[in-house]
């Protein structure tokens, strides 16, 4: 058991993250003698459909004080005897689920902030330790099965696909299933990169209008993130578009078709990009930091790759995945230091060196990526 360091909370909370991140193994050695209700099971689904009062007697009979509700936007209406359960009988709910599209989008209640919002991220490299591989969490991710299992291909190939199946097809979330196949390879080539939707729908053969909605539905599905330009107090130009990442390093490269025309330094760079991105998102939930994630990138194309903007501080950070630092790397770190005298620089490379100019770090990206809570804190 790989010790997660999402920290529990106190009372009843919402538990969202993608399918494969842990959540269930988390709950069930966290909440041994809790009641589990899982809803993907067929069973158990058709016996609470219209009948959500009997949560309660199965809680009775099991003397449970605590009941873990496994995938519960499967039946939002269920929320409404889990709020009544929580001010009546001061039932503890751990409430667990893969989407928010239905409960958000459904009018669901969502227990008017009697349950804390958690989020269960893959691994981080602090979270495995001595096992973290750097070249292995590149090429497959960080997903808690490609770190169990010795063959990580497979499982991450069949992972898209149970996707398509379980989550699009079943609660129809799209019509037709092959062209949003072709969309989710069209937007695996704007990983990491500034989002142009116009050209996303012309690859794929969509109109824009559809392309939007899919994007909306990866965000929904916890897929896929839009990052904004981080644009406070602005003293030049900036663009206006998001950068695009799948959420996981393995996931985007399961999706990512490859042939004689793609470069491997393409993809291991947009794989080494988002593998910090993933990172610095989990540190930042999981240790409840509070900032804000963003990317910085000027009207004449300077760019910094991840802004993260808090009570905290500001900080700025760029990765390269070259093995020999140049100064050169860090004119987009100089710039935004220059705009904003308070940040703190981080640049991460291949090397094995460390450096520092002014406020600016160098470091190895193996030794970095560990440290980052710390770093944030």
């Amino acid at each position: 058991m790989i010790a997660r360091t999402l920290s529990p909370a106190a009372g009843s909370c919402f538990l969202f993250g993608p399918r494969g991140t842990g959540k269930s193994t988390w709950v069930a050695e966290l909440y041994r003698d809790a009641l589990s209700v899982d809803l993907l099971k067929e069973s158990t689904f058709t016996e609470l459909v219209g009948h959500s009062e009997r949560i309660e007697s199965l809680a009775d009979a099991k003397s449970a004080t605590t009941i873990v509700i496994d995938e519960v936007q499967k039946l939002p209406g269920l929320l409404d005897e889990v709020h009544r359960l929580i001010e009546n009988r001061k039932f503890k709910f751990v409430l667990t689920g893969s989407s928010a599209r239905k409960l958000r989008r459904g009018a669901a209640n969502l227990l008017a902030g009697r349950a804390r919002t958690l989020t269960m991220h893959p691994f981080t490299p602090r979270e495995l330790g001595k096992a973290f591989d750097l070249q292995r969490a590149i090429k497959f991710g960080m997903l808690p099965t490609v770190w169990t299992q010795t063959d990580a291909g497979p499982y991450l190939r069949g992972y898209v696909g149970t996707y398509l199946r379980e989550e699009v097809q079943q609660e129809a979330l799209v019509r037709n299933i092959a062209s949003f196949n072709r969309f989710l390879e069209a937007a695996s080539y704007s990983q990491s990169s500034v989002l142009n939707v116009v050209r996303v729908a012309a690859d794929c053969g969509i109109n824009r209008k559809t392309v939007e909605n899919h994007f909306d539905l990866l965000e929904d599905l916890l897929l896929a993130t839009r990052l904004p330009v981080f644009r406070r107090k602005a003293t030049r130009k900036m663009t206006t578009h998001p950068k695009f990442f799948f959420f996981d390093a393995g996931v985007y490269r399961a999706v990512r078709p490859r042939g004689p025309l793609d470069a491997d330094s393409e993809i291991d760079g947009a794989a080494i990009e988002t593998l910090l991105f993933q990172t610095l998102r989990a540190e930042n939930s999981n240790r409840d930091l509070g900032y804000e994630m963003y990317y910085w990138r000027t009207a004449s194309n300077v760019e910094v790759d991840f802004v993260l903007y808090g009570e905290r501080g500001l900080h700025a950070f760029e990765v390269t995945r070259s093995s020999i630092f140049r100064e050169s790397d860090l004119d987009g770190l100089r710039l935004f230091c220059t705009d904003y005298p308070s940040a703190r620089g981080h640049l991460y490379y291949g090397g094995d060196k460390h450096y520092r100019f002014g406020s600016i770090d160098v470091t190895p990206l193996a030794e970095a990526l560990p440290s980052l809570g710390e770093i944030l804190e």
